[in-house]
């Protein structure tokens, strides 16, 4: 059997049941948004400065902003290759078309992510006086075109409008890497 209450004492009751939901409530929602914005701040994420520009290591790729642009590197910046010869700088490629030559998927998602935002587009194209397969326009050093093969010899080097990119398939991400930062005036 039910015990026979006045209403002040229901209503006393009533009041403290939602205050306590309310304070439950309250504590989860300021934990629960502390806990978000501490779970942001991953401690594997690095940061480097190389040259004066900050890298952020997020996911296994180095990140690079700059000029309101995103550039990903495979290498960390500190390893990359010292490239000696004189390269066109990125503004070169600003709002022109770009060709490329290569077999290598690795390089040309790089170059793809790194200079896609750039161009105005990205063709593949064969290499004037050279076997071409596939229907593929054919291109001379006159327009932004990179070259990459596989080599026993390693470097990167500029003709013109060619840019040579040459290595064994383990030191291509890393040359295309040291390219970009040439270009961008970093390495």
């Amino acid at each position: 059997m039910r015990k026979i209450s006045s209403k002040v004492k229901e209503k006393k009751k009533k009041q403290r049941n939602q205050l306590l939901v309310g304070g439950i409530l309250i504590f989860v929602m300021l934990f629960s948004t502390i806990g978000y914005a501490f779970q942001g701040q991953d401690s594997t994420r690095k940061k480097i400065t190389y040259n004066g520009e900050e890298f952020v290591n997020d996911g296994g790729y180095w990140q690079l902003e700059k000029d309101e642009i995103e550039f990903i590197f495979r290498t960390n910046p500190k390893e990359t290759i010292l490239i000696e010869e004189d390269l066109r700088r990125i503004e070169n490629y600003y709002s022109q078309p770009l060709y490329l030559s290569s077999t290598n998927l690795i390089a040309n998602s790089q170059i793809y992510a790194n200079l896609n935002q750039l161009v105005t587009r990205m063709q593949f194209a064969c290499v004037e006086n050279s076997p071409c397969e596939g229907d593929l326009p054919v291109k001379n050093c006159d327009s932004n075109f990179i070259i990459i093969t596989e080599s026993n010899k390693s470097g990167v080097s500029q003709n013109d409008g060619c840019v040579y990119i040459q290595g064994s398939q383990e030191e291509i991400p890393k040359l295309i890497d040291s390219f970009i930062l040439k270009i961008l005036g970093i390495n």
